[in-house]
């Protein structure tokens, strides 16, 4: 089976051709980068779970931590080269209700990614549960959208995207899903691999064509009502330009059961330097 990185020991990982970035023959995608450091996060939290039920006299062993993921926020802080990752966790701020985990994330020996996520813990609230917009077209009933295509690179060419409706400038929605690991034979839990496919937004609405425009994003900010299940990922997506060079690019997310919170993405809009 592919996968988007191979692990080297504890906290490092090397990514594989499947992970290529859309912008950049030599970077990674952010994409899947996400998903790993979702997937290290879960690692830690694991771990520290363990270490903790150990640590308690008399306590069973393998006591879940019924906590699950609220928010988890992405700050991009540079240029993410096709080269090796290491990914540092911390927990600072334990508790039995919520709790939020730092991951700090450096590539060639640069810092990269900060990332910080807020585990919250479950309760019944079925009686008062709604809110929620309509949910999109089911995926096996769209037809598939070529959309290497238009973007290029290892991970756009790993996915099975179907779009609903008629894309336009600004304006889309589509279902996602990958047949790749998040790292080779490791299983990686469902918001992990969800959360994998969701910086592909920011390619599925384009306002301008990306022969004459650029528009990165800086950051991802995903909040979940709900937690997602795989293995389709739906991306309902509106993309906005400011005036003044910079772009919002706003998702409401799905899965196949219906909507499951929402994403942001900060965006530098620049015009590609006329060709020589």
């Amino acid at each position: 089976m592919p996968a988007y990185f191979e692990r080297l020991d504890d906290d490092r990982y090397r990514p594989t051709e499947h992970a290529g970035g859309a912008w950049n023959p030599g970077e990674l995608h952010f994409s899947p980068l996400a998903g790993l450091i979702v997937h290290a996060i879960d690692r830690h939290r694991a771990a520290s779970s363990e270490a903790a039920t150990s640590a308690v006299s008399g306590a069973v062993s393998g006591a879940r931590d019924e906590k699950q993921l609220g928010r988890i926020s992405f700050d991009i802080l540079g240029f993410l080269a096709a080269d090796d990752v290491t990914i540092t966790v911390s927990t600072i701020r334990p508790g039995r209700t919520i709790e939020l985990v730092e991951a700090s994330v450096g590539i060639g020996g640069r810092p990269a990614v900060l990332a910080r996520a807020w585990f919250v813990g479950t309760a019944d609230t079925a009686s008062v549960a709604g809110g929620e917009t309509d949910p999109l077209a089911a995926p096996d009933s769209l037809e598939p959208w070529a959309l290497s295509d238009t973007w290029r690179g290892g991970f756009v060419a790993s996915l099975d995207v179907r779009a609903v409706g008629t894309p336009v400038p600004g304006r889309a929605a589509a279902w996602l899903r990958s047949p790749a690991e998040l790292v080779a034979d490791e299983p990686s839990s469902p918001h992990a691999a969800f959360v994998a496919l969701v910086d592909t937004a920011n390619g599925i609405a384009m306002r301008e064509p990306i022969t004459n425009w650029m528009f990165p994003n800086l950051d991802l900010t995903i909040h979940l009502f709900r937690q997602p299940s795989g293995p389709w990922v739906g991306l309902d997506t509106h993309v906005t330009f400011g005036a003044s060079g910079q772009g919002l690019t706003s998702t409401a997310l799905h899965d196949a059961s219906g909507p499951v919170g929402r994403a942001e993405q900060l965006l530098t809009v620049r015009p590609l330097p006329a060709a020589p």
